[in-house]
């Protein structure tokens, strides 16, 4: 007599399954037991959930078909992140992402938890055909103003990729380079390229407000990142300000010793 095969088994044979098509369903359909029934159910709500998430992704890809179908191969998504702290850089990325590229949670970095982040940054980075870092410090900040600083680390992050991009798709700000490129608003959310810069220079900025931290203790920079939280306007009231923060923004302004 053949052995029935256990639930366990049949948790094994479920877990790699990621079409509602798949005949495993079909062959334990009948099977009168409830654990198997329940972990049928189970794959489906997987799958199905997993089918939503690559129907996500390849919208958030379109613009990116749209260039390599034009031939334009190498096309770079551009962000950027802490424009509104009142400590620390700008940090901006840009992200050049292979035909193939299939980390279908990447997403805007704003929807995605930190741990999620943490583990998507060190994929995209290897996965990528090229990744650059471009800041404009506080001090350049203070000097330009915050959005002329925002341009001019894109335009670094730019122009440090590996290979010259053909296009350029960027959330909103306009970048000094002579490159063909796209602007749009919330571009993070609509194109794979800008949502892989926005987790690069999230996750970057994150692990240098971490180290300022330790630099620069009294002001809580490992959890606000050098936004303006009551720990941080605590810091700025018991301490003064630091050499990371932007003098000429509000309200850093009343804290600076003349």
């Amino acid at each position: 007599m053949k052995k029935r095969i256990t639930i366990k088994e049949i948790q094994l044979q479920l877990a790699n399954i990621t079409e509602e098509t798949d005949p495993i369903f079909k062959q334990y359909q009948a099977d009168p037991r409830a654990g198997v029934q329940r972990l049928l159910n189970q794959c489906k709500k997987r799958v199905l959930k997993h089918q939503v998430l690559v129907t996500q992704f390849q919208k958030r890809l379109t613009l990116e078909k749209s260039a390599w179908e034009k031939g334009l191969n190498l096309v770079a998504g551009i962000d950027e992140v802490g424009r509104g702290c009142l400590a620390g850089p700008v940090v901006t990325a840009a992200v050049i992402l292979p035909h193939d590229f299939n980390l279908i949670e990447v997403n805007d970095s704003k929807q995605l938890s930190k741990q999620t982040r943490e583990r998507l940054y060190p994929q995209i980075i290897e996965k990528a055909v090229s990744v650059s870092i471009g800041t404009a410090s506080p001090a350049t900040i203070d000097q330009l103003n915050i959005l002329q600083a925002t341009r001019q680390a894109m335009k670094n992050a730019v122009l440090h990729l590996a290979v010259r991009p053909q296009q350029l798709l960027v959330d909103a700000v306009d970048i000094p380079v002579n490159i063909p490129k796209q602007r749009m608003f919330k571009g993070d959310s609509k194109s794979a390229s800008i949502a892989a810069a926005s987790i690069v220079a999230k996750v970057y900025r994150d692990h240098l407000m971490t180290i300022y931290d330790q630099l620069y203790p009294g002001y809580d920079f490992s959890q606000n990142v050098g936004y303006g939280t009551a720990k941080h306007l605590q810091g700025l009231k018991n301490l003064g300000t630091t050499p990371i923060h932007r003098l000429t923004f509000s309200p850093v302004t009343h804290y600076v010793k003349n």
